[in-house]
């Protein structure tokens, strides 16, 4: 490449945060001009250094009364288990501290359970309250614990998983 090609390489001018649609958990950005190729690039390295280095609260374990795997089902819940742990992954939280903590579902209804049942302790706040974990078609016991952690980065379920851990 010549020094004149690197003269006239095209740089941003501008950065642009899409207020409209824009929320307390969610943000676009448009940064432009680039060089062709260049925004994919730039974009691929900011979403990795954002998701390895981020820290954030999430569900780690569950544990479901009455299941032993995740293929099982709950009599007058709608959703299997596999959908339970779905939904569960999808219930964002605020912490206020690192330490890890059990938080627990336990309702006996008929209807809609939302993380807005969640009980727990004030260290983590369920961000998204409306968040739809399963339905119940008639009223039965639902008995659920999980545990919470902070941590940084992603984590496969077997780097989550503890000796001392009880099926179910």
């Amino acid at each position: 490449m010549s020094a004149t090609k690197l003269a006239r390489f095209e740089l941003p001018n501008r950065l642009v945060k899409h207020e409209d649609t824009a929320t307390e958990t969610y943000a676009q950005f448009t940064a432009e001009p680039f060089e062709r190729g260049y925004g994919h690039t730039l974009g691929n390295s900011l979403r990795r250094v954002l998701l390895g280095s981020l820290e954030g609260a999430a569900i780690t374990s569950v544990r479901i009364a009455g299941v032993q795997h995740e293929f099982s089902s709950l009599p007058g819940v709608v959703e299997d288990v596999t959908d339970i742990v779905l939904n569960l992954k999808k219930v964002k939280f605020a912490h206020h501290d690192k330490e890890p903590r059990i938080l627990t579902i336990k309702v006996e209804k008929e209807g809609v359970i939302t993380a807005g049942d969640i009980q727990g302790d004030n260290i983590y706040d369920v961000v998204n309250k409306d968040q739809v974990i399963c339905t119940l078609d008639k009223k039965v016991k639902f008995d659920c614990e999980f545990e919470v952690r902070v941590g940084r980065g992603f984590f496969t379920g077997d780097e989550n998983k503890r000796k001392d851990q009880p099926i179910g």
